[in-house]
């Protein structure tokens, strides 16, 4: 936090306004996308990295100068999406680019899941108190990008964005329905109260349940062969190719 809080000084201090900080941010993310569309994957990884700081500043920003505002949270997260989109576009180009329409299509289904994750969070919370359910929200997909970017096991993330973006989705429905109608949430006991926690999901973060479901996403990222997803990227059998070619 100490880099962190010494950004967040010198923005204070030269008064800069916490919506431009948002802006700077997504322009940055803009960057980002454009180095995914020519595959340079690492360099994406470090411009997401760079354009994050000011996605995690600005809010800080805000309350130190005291300008929080209405607008100020309305313009975050509708520039929010446009960066979600910009990195979604730029795969879709680079796949459309190496002939592989598979992908192509992998990547337009995430970026619709992706936008109506958050939409539909929106949208239910018009008509209930809170509906913040389901797995897969901006920053679990934010970082899952800088892993693809790093570890050049962008389609295996596709993967995870687009199925737990799907179930996200479902799991929002599902509790906006239980919510309007004064229906009980599933239980969370005994053997179906487990599957229920993993596939309705409703805990926070830095909690045991969230850990599992972290580790579980990372060990298929890293350890699926590039070969079984058809990966047009990855090089490298992963570490259970290595393991089946020896057995």
């Amino acid at each position: 936090m100490f880099p962190l809080r010494a950004i967040i000084r010198l923005c204070v201090a030269l008064r800069i306004h916490p919506n431009t900080l948002t802006l700077v941010g997504v322009i940055i993310n803009v960057g980002a996308a454009w180095a995914l569309a020519y595959g340079q994957f690492i360099l994406a990884g470090v411009i997401m990295i760079v354009a994050n700081i000011f996605d995690f500043i600005d809010g800080k920003v805000a309350h130190q100068l005291h300008l929080q505002s209405r607008f100020g949270a309305f313009w975050d997260s509708t520039l929010d999406r446009f960066s979600d989109l910009a990195l979604l576009t730029g795969l879709i180009y680079l796949y459309s680019t190496l002939g592989r329409s598979d992908y192509v299509l992998v990547a337009a289904v995430a970026l619709i899941f992706s936008i109506m994750t958050s939409y539909a969070r929106a949208r239910a919370e018009s008509l209930v108190d809170r509906c913040k359910v389901g797995f897969m929200e901006r920053p679990e997909r934010i970082v899952l990008f800088m892993i693809g970017a790093f570890t050049n096991r962008m389609a295996a993330v596709l993967w995870v964005i687009l199925v737990l973006s799907v179930l996200a989705v479902a799991n929002r429905i599902y509790y906006t329905y239980l919510a309007l109608n004064g229906l009980p949430l599933p239980s969370r006991e005994g053997a179906i109260g487990w599957f229920n926690r993993a596939f309705f999901w409703t805990d926070e973060r830095t909690t045991l349940p969230y850990d599992l479901w972290v580790i579980a996403i990372l060990a298929f990222v890293w350890l699926t062969p590039p070969g079984w997803l058809r990966d047009p990227m990855a090089s490298g059998p992963g570490v259970i190719g290595i393991i089946t070619s020896r057995l």
